[in-house]
């Protein structure tokens, strides 16, 4: 049986530079950072959530047909492809942290019927919601 998510993917054109993004920007810790062979393999998940992790994965490395590595480049390229949505106690506080570590955001906190939401790009241009859920939410109040 299915328990949850244990690793996702995040798409990067440079696997050293996206751990330094997680982990000096958003405080993340690295949970793996394994040579294997031509490849590596580097996974980083926040601090109070251990089951949870983000593999950094290489544009360029195996597993990816030349045609296929293309196309995945020009979308992480262009800030087309969203990778998740992290949640937060503080949506204002950590958007304030997070833009003076220099995070790009292309929404500042705004109100939402779920709560208070920002988006940020990570710095191959993977973009991610910001997110501090309103406590009261009732989804077969709120969106009926």
């Amino acid at each position: 049986m299915i328990q949850g998510l244990g690793i996702t993917t995040v798409w990067t054109f440079d696997q050293q530079r996206t751990r330094a993004f997680f982990t000096e920007k958003l405080d993340f810790e690295v949970r793996d950072d394994i040579s294997m062979g031509d490849m590596k393999w580097i996974t980083v998940g926040a601090k109070n959530q251990p089951g949870v992790e983000l593999a950094l994965m290489s544009l360029d490395g195996p597993g990816l047909d030349p045609e296929s590595a293309e196309a995945l480049k020009k979308l992480v390229g262009k800030g087309v492809l969203g990778a998740g949505a992290f949640r937060t106690d503080d949506c204002r506080g950590d958007y304030a942290t997070f833009k003076e570590r220099g995070v790009e955001f292309i929404q500042e906190p705004t109100e939402r019927p779920y709560g208070v939401e920002a988006i940020f790009r990570d710095d191959s241009g993977n973009w991610y919601s910001l997110t501090e859920r309103r406590e009261e939410l009732d989804f077969s109040k709120d969106f009926a």
